[in-house]
């Protein structure tokens, strides 16, 4: 899939990578929610780079397992039914 469109699947906005945080602040997307037990939620950003990264993991972790690989889901585990 080609960047443009891969990049089309998620929502970007101003953040902090959570693998570059030395960067400041780029252009990220909410990869998860962490919801403890005390505190508020928190979001776990990542940028452009760690997404097609994390894609790229995610479709070769779904072909191990013989599963549909869906992008757009960098952050989702994979389910194995």
């Amino acid at each position: 899939m080609e960047r443009k469109k891969l990049f089309d699947l998620y929502e970007w906005d101003p953040g902090i990578c959570f693998r570059h945080p030395d960067r400041g602040v780029v252009d990220t997307t909410v990869i998860r929610t962490l919801r403890p037990r005390l505190g508020p939620a928190e979001d776990v950003r990542a940028c452009r780079q760690c997404v097609v990264a994390m894609e790229a993991e995610r479709r070769a972790r779904a072909r191990e397992l013989g599963v549909e690989y869906e992008p757009g889901q960098a952050g989702t585990p994979l389910d194995r039914h």
